[in-house]
């Protein structure tokens, strides 16, 4: 097929899953996507991860093009290691809760109140937020970014307070917390988890550490995304309830077909709250569009990168 079809083009009478393996070739292109994609868009990809995985995936990469279907501090994250390649984001609305609720300037103002402070950010957040910072973290490696700060040394983490509490609960730091959290985890709800505790007695309740503190205290097992999926694969269990983005779940019935797993509930009945609306903005047939047009392409203010970069690498070599 023509890469310089129309923009018209009748996508229902494609073959999105072979066009894209198609362009993917043509354009010497690699699709990252995260646990928390579609799951068409998982099965498309060339690499399935949580974000400490797919930043160590985008920094060893050689494809000229890096389409990452994920969220845009992930696709950031890519370009801050490869500034040299094209990267897409199959839509630029793609953002973030925790991102977008620690912009900058309030970031900058917050900093200055606690000046000698150690800045651990976590992942989920800009590109400008981790250019002020010392060292990046993610969900999986965050108790280890933070036990590898001197004792002494005062701690200040952003944006998820969630994530910073559990932290804090499990080094035994004090740190001063940026107030944000994830709206996707932050919706679960205790009373609807215990019912359905109630009804699959046997199921262990497993859980993101996103989640808030009266989560996971009821949880058997709390980690990363990919650390939850590795759980639900090893463990003896039948049935587990899952208290994070319901995404993870089509992986975890690939890796364990044969195990019952429940998506923890909202305190929504009526809404898919459990799901996150900005990662769910991409679609396979975005994901076409993007590599045959390349575009949209994420482009980022190189002092940013820059310092950006710094940070991100600490993690990656202490990872």
């Amino acid at each position: 097929m023509n890469l310089h079809l129309s923009k018209t083009e009748d996508l229902a009478q494609l073959d999105i899953d072979r066009e894209i393996q198609r362009l993917k070739k043509e354009r010497n292109a690699v699709i990252l996507a995260h646990y928390y994609q579609e799951s068409e868009i998982q099965d498309c990809a060339d690499f399935i991860g949580d974000s400490l995985q797919l930043a160590q995936e985008a920094k060893k990469t050689d494809a000229e093009v890096i389409l990452f279907a994920g969220v845009h501090f992930m696709a950031e994250t890519a370009k801050i290691l490869n500034p040299e390649r094209t990267v897409l984001v199959p839509d630029m609305a793609a953002g973030c809760s925790l991102s977008d609720g620690c912009p900058v300037d309030r970031f900058r103002s917050f900093k200055a109140r606690h000046p000698g402070a150690y800045v651990i950010s976590y992942i989920n957040c800009s590109a400008a937020v981790k250019a002020e910072s010392d060292l990046i973290c993610t969900s999986s490696n965050a108790v280890k970014m933070v036990n590898s700060v001197p004792k002494d040394q005062q701690i200040l983490f952003a944006p998820d307070k969630n994530l910073g509490k559990y932290v804090m609960k499990e080094t035994g730091r004090e740190m001063i917390l940026w107030p944000g959290s994830c709206i996707v985890h932050e919706t679960f709800s205790l009373k609807r988890l215990l019912g359905l505790k109630r009804e699959n007695p046997t199921a262990k309740i497993i859980a993101h550490p996103e989640c808030e503190s009266h989560i996971l205290d009821e949880a058997e097992f709390i980690g990363s995304t990919a650390a939850l999926l590795r759980f639900v694969q090893s463990d003896t269990a039948s049935a587990y309830i899952v208290a994070t983005e319901s995404g993870i779940l089509h992986q975890m019935q690939k890796v364990a077909p044969d195990k019952l797993l429940i998506a923890a509930p909202p305190e929504n009945e009526s809404c898919n709250c459990n799901e996150c609306p900005f990662m769910r903005l991409n679609t396979p047939e975005k994901v076409y569009l993007a590599l045959r047009d390349l575009s949209p392409e994420l482009v980022m203010n190189e002092d940013d990168r820059i310092r950006a970069r710094l940070p991100i690498e600490r993690m990656l070599e202490l990872s």
